[in-house]
């Protein structure tokens, strides 16, 4: 008695087994699954931040280090209101110039509302591109990779979904002027 069992426990586990290595099978012999749909992109306002000029402290660890002071802007969208003096766009520029952005201010809406903007990035285009940026000279936009990673602090309640959001910016450079388009994740 306690052989069949042992052999009906066996059994059981053995055609389990088998149908799980079925299973498998069956998966691969499919294809791997196609991938899900990527996110949606939902515009949310734009931003024209005026600058000074670059101020150079030189050759640092990383590369090297520029400070470029916000003096004002204006925002537009969903958000509407202007760019606080004052912030900076504190960059590192590599020998090859990519440029490592780490840009912050402060944009009070036309209700006079304070948003805190970190807005961390990247710039890089090919040599020739990137000299004559770094130069101040005016290129096409559609010849430089500039994205960035906004992230927003508010305590103004009807703007959480600032803060309760991933967001995407896509820029471009002008001698005096950076614009920014900013996208919500969906």
């Amino acid at each position: 008695m306690h052989l069949t069992v042992g052999r009906v426990l066996v059994v059981a586990v053995a055609a389990s087994l088998c149908c799980v290595g079925a299973d498998a099978l069956v998966v691969r012999a499919q294809g791997p699954k196609a991938a899900p749909p990527a996110p949606k992109l939902t515009y949310a306002f734009e931003l024209h931040a005026t600058v000074a000029a670059p101020t150079e402290l030189g050759q640092v660890a990383n590369g090297r280090r520029r400070i470029v002071d916000i003096t004002g802007g204006t925002v537009e969208g969903l958000v509407k209101g202007k760019v606080r003096p004052g912030g900076a766009d504190w960059q590192i520029v590599r020998a090859d110039g990519f440029t490592e952005l780490d840009t912050r201010y402060t944009i009070e809406t036309d209700k006079g509302q304070l948003i805190y903007v970190q807005n961390p990035g990247m710039r890089h285009a090919p040599p020739d591109v990137m000299k004559k940026l770094l130069a101040g000279e005016t290129v096409d936009p559609a010849l430089v990779y500039f994205r960035t990673q906004p992230k927003f602090e508010t305590s103004a309640p009807e703007l959480q979904w600032l803060t309760r959001s991933l967001f995407v910016g896509l820029g471009e450079r002008y001698p005096s002027e950076v614009v920014i388009r900013f996208y919500r994740v969906e």
